[in-house]
């Protein structure tokens, strides 16, 4: 047991799939372990041939495996977190996989603090200093860290979308706001969601009553 592990703890991101610490660890006939999630995606991805594969040493099945929980594995990857934020009381400050990671961080990559729509990016508080300091970055836009980025900015103009358009019921750029939805009822897009948010409050008391 202890042999084990001091194995784990030499080898932090043991899962060939997500380079992760397991997550609900499970272990094929082979005697490879992975995430319950990535090896059930994984296989889900090979459906389709009705051969399933083994991502450490391609092993082949040609059914689809029974997983099963490796229960003193789990015990020691928990045991192996709990002396991680023992060690690194500020291992917090780092992007887990369902958080948005600073584009900018080499190595290990912080939490995002502010995601830019202008620059495309998201940033953690050292790698956005610059949009606090410089003159050139005071017109960029910054909101909430966001994984969906691309969908702020328009596809046809490359711009960021600050409109909304009532009349098609779309978040338009200044551009298209001239263009195509020219004499269209349009508000700002900080606008409509501050009404949005009012209607959705105003139908949950009128629920509630």
């Amino acid at each position: 047991m202890e042999q084990q592990g001091a194995e784990l703890q030499q080898k932090p991101s043991p899962v060939a799939i997500c380079l992760d610490l397991l997550k609900e660890p499970v272990t094929t006939s082979c005697g490879h372990s992975y995430c319950r999630t990535c090896i059930s995606n994984h296989w889900d991805a090979e459906e389709e041939n009705h051969i399933y594969t083994c991502p450490e040493c391609r092993k082949e099945f040609i059914r689809r495996p029974d997983l099963g929980k490796n229960i003193m594995l789990a015990e020691l990857v928990e045991e192996l977190k709990k002396n991680r934020l023992q060690d690194d009381p500020d291992d917090q400050r780092f992007a887990a996989a369902e958080d948005v990671a600073c584009d900018f961080c080499t190595g290990r990559k912080l939490k995002a603090f502010k995601s830019c729509l202008n620059c495309v990016a998201s940033y953690c508080e050292k790698h956005l200093q610059p949009h606090h300091e410089s003159a050139a970055f005071k017109r960029h836009k910054l909101v909430n860290p966001s994984k969906k980025l691309q969908e702020m900015i328009c596809s046809r103009h490359d711009e960021v979308m600050k409109m909304f358009c009532r009349t098609d019921q779309q978040f338009i750029c200044i551009f298209c706001s001239t263009e195509e939805h020219k004499d269209h009822n349009t508000v700002s897009a900080a606008a409509e969601k501050t009404e949005e948010t009012e209607r959705a409050a105003g139908e949950s008391n009128s629920g509630a009553q």
